[in-house]
């Protein structure tokens, strides 16, 4: 199954690029920001599946560009969507957690009403409307704090600062499932397949990792698998202001992927180990 991935340096399309039947598009490939590049690319590949592992993803930024996000983000998939269907081909898009106000406690599920606090969140719901309204065989895959041993993320920051220091403070009110892109890629693809074989499973889904945690949470694992001495300290969210407001429940009910395609959430302690290998920290 020949397979076009939007996105090429992102953590997720780089762990798609080691398969052999996926094909990654950079920015000068298929600019997203370029109303028609996502159609022409489509159309040029003749692929047998397509997934968009593309966006703008600096939230605080966002705040200051939305428009540019919201094209990117939000215009670029509905083109996407709009021309898979057209030519009969099943699409995966990314989202995220963000599309949520991230109020309460319990899982949010796939049906539940959205409420993004910032621009990054609602250019990514913008997205998710505008593949909706394509039609087609299109699946949406909302996920959660992605990691792995690409870019600049959440594990690499923190083997930097714990190599550095011998305390951290770190957000322990906002709750998630840590997430490998390793783990959203496998995904991605199986979801790509079995749209290509039964499109009646296009829609919405939640996939993250378990159990859920917070961010000092996910730290001190961090840094308990690393072998690295750095005591962490809980503060809550308004220790750590930033720019864009942060949902503080990112927990996601991932039950119906299970139901649907047969894909469970995966151990993010087991993923972290992976990343930490591919690292050089575990030997």
């Amino acid at each position: 199954m020949s397979i076009l991935v939007f996105g090429q340096t992102g953590q997720v399309a780089r762990e798609l690029a080691h398969h052999e039947e996926v094909t990654c598009l950079d920015r000068a490939a298929a600019d997203l920001a370029e109303p028609g590049a996502c159609a022409a690319a489509i159309r040029a590949a003749q692929p047998q599946a397509v997934i968009n592992a593309a966006a703008y993803t600096a939230v605080d930024r966002a705040e200051e560009d939305e428009a540019l996000a919201t094209v990117i983000n939000g215009t670029a998939p509905g083109e996407m969507a709009r021309d898979c269907a057209a030519l009969g081909i099943p699409f995966v898009s990314i989202s995220t957690d963000y599309v949520f106000s991230g109020a309460g406690e319990t899982p949010w599920t796939p049906e539940d009403a959205t409420g993004p606090l910032g621009a990054y969140g609602r250019s990514k719901l913008a997205g998710e409307q505008a593949i909706v309204a394509a039609g087609g065989a299109s699946a949406i895959l909302r996920t959660s704090w992605v990691v792995s041993c690409h870019g600049a993320n959440f594990v690499k920051t923190m083997l930097r600062l714990g190599a550095e220091r011998d305390h951290l403070t770190i957000v322990a009110d906002q709750i998630g499932g840590p997430t490998t892109a390793r783990a959203i890629a496998a995904a991605c693809l199986e979801m790509a397949g079995q749209l290509g074989r039964d499109p009646s499973k296009a829609g919405l889904y939640h996939f993250a990792g378990h159990p859920d945690a917070s961010w000092a949470d996910f730290a001190r694992e961090i840094f308990v698998q690393a072998g690295i001495e750095c005591a962490v300290e809980d503060i809550p969210s308004s220790g750590y202001p930033t720019q864009a407001r942060r949902p503080l429940n990112s927990r996601l009910d991932c039950s119906s992927l299970q139901t649907v395609f047969g894909i469970s959430r995966p151990d993010w302690k087991a993923g972290l180990r992976d990343i930490l290998t591919d690292l050089g920290e575990i030997r």
